[in-house]
């Protein structure tokens, strides 16, 4: 076999000194308090039965899409999928990716041109943050859910380069932030973009099947659809699918299918993942939808954590995603792992993930954990922090 590079090798013992080395972890039968599966969905039966009849109508007896959307790979239910969202998340136009790494590098590399502006939160996904990189826009992060800071970037920014009629400016965001579980003021944020004619950009990945009416979202809870430039929203979360989808105007979805590379140049997904996301979507305006078991476990969890003193440790939160900042690699690792030994699957998140000092474990909240876990994880975590 070929000599491996001696400068990615000195990365990997950089990334072992520091004790961050990534490994794949092995299945497990723990307590779950890990997976983005918020609502149980990726192992309700219902949509797996669902997903296999909405096959058979169709007859599509086929294992793989067998080429990109652009020539062999649009099957039926691809447009059938891309309706449904188009009514359920009250827009104009959808657009089905085949991942949100693949829609927000498709987005962010392609839609900002040259002479443009990008304004980021600092806490923001990697795959926006890859995106933008590939693009030409110039970028600027702001303090995490700080308007008054992003005011003054933009200031500082526009004095620095100059802004022409022709330069667009895009603030980007997520509704429900992946690390922290925390969310910015999506209304004084609609309404500053709205005054200065800038463009709005949503990452709602944590957000859909969480919040809004049958799950729609933080955007519609808030009755913002109409003044968002786009929306990114992913079924591999709390929809227990695989994909995403960009919502927005239709000039957007027919310039995004013209020079979104992550779109064009990829094999679409196969028939049996959209028949599912169409299944899980059927689910959310069930009867059975649990999203008020989770809500009700998100509210016993808070409970524990302030009757056991540890809101310090914590960063507030009332999504699904709850993190008790733990300092150091070393650490947060160590007591991960005697939680782990108890049966209780608490992931750490290290640095360069997340900031030295900021190392934390995250627990996720579902609506099928047990009053009993949520209390018995949180006091293992008291024991050993």
């Amino acid at each position: 076999m070929a000599q491996f590079p001696k400068k990615l090798l000195t990365k990997l013992s950089e990334r072992e000194d520091n004790n961050a080395l990534r490994s794949l972890p092995n299945p497990n039968r723990l307590v779950d308090f890990s997976s983005n599966d918020y609502l149980g969905l990726a192992k309700n039966e219902e949509i797996f039965h669902h997903s296999m009849k909405l096959l058979k109508e169709h007859s599509l007896v086929r294992n793989g899409a067998s080429g990109s959307r652009l020539l062999t790979g649009n099957h039926l239910l691809y447009t059938e999928l891309e309706k449904k969202l188009c009514d359920f998340h009250e827009v104009e136009s959808a657009l089905v990716f085949n991942s949100g790494y693949d829609a927000n590098i498709g987005f962010f590399s392609t839609v900002p041109q040259r002479g443009d502006l990008v304004f980021y939160d600092e806490f923001i996904h990697a795959s926006i943050r890859d995106g933008i990189k590939l693009g030409n826009a110039k970028n600027y992060k702001f303090k995490h859910n700080d308007l008054e800071d992003l005011k003054t970037v933009i200031e500082q920014s526009v004095r620095a380069q100059s802004r022409t009629p022709d330069t667009n400016v895009y603030i980007v965001t997520e509704s429900i932030f992946s690390m922290d579980g925390d969310f910015p003021d999506l209304m004084e944020m609609t309404k500053f973009c709205k005054a200065n004619n800038f463009h709005l950009v949503v990452d709602e990945a944590h957000a859909i099947g969480v919040y809004g009416k049958n799950g729609a979202g933080l955007v519609q809870e808030l009755g913002l659809q109409d003044e968002v430039f786009a929306r990114i929203i992913t079924f591999g979360k709390a929809i227990g699918c695989h994909g995403a989808a960009i919502l927005g105007s239709k000039v957007l979805n027919n310039y995004l299918v013209n020079f979104a590379r992550s779109f064009i140049y990829t094999t679409g997904l196969p028939p049996h993942s959209i028949a599912t996301i169409i299944a899980a979507y059927a689910n959310l305006t069930s009867s059975g939808y649990p999203r008020q078991e989770l809500q009700g476990n998100i509210e016993i969890f808070n409970l524990e954590v302030e009757q056991l003193g540890l809101q310090e440790k914590f960063i507030k939160s009332n999504s699904a995603i709850h993190c008790c900042i733990v300092p150091g690699n070393d650490k947060v690792k160590s007591v991960s792992q005697k939680i782990r030994d108890n049966g209780f699957d608490v992931r750490p998140i290290l640095s360069p993930t997340v900031p030295t000092a900021k190392e934390r474990l995250r627990f996720c909240i579902h609506s099928y954990n047990s009053t009993k876990e949520i209390k018995e994880g949180l006091r293992l975590l008291d024991s050993y922090i």
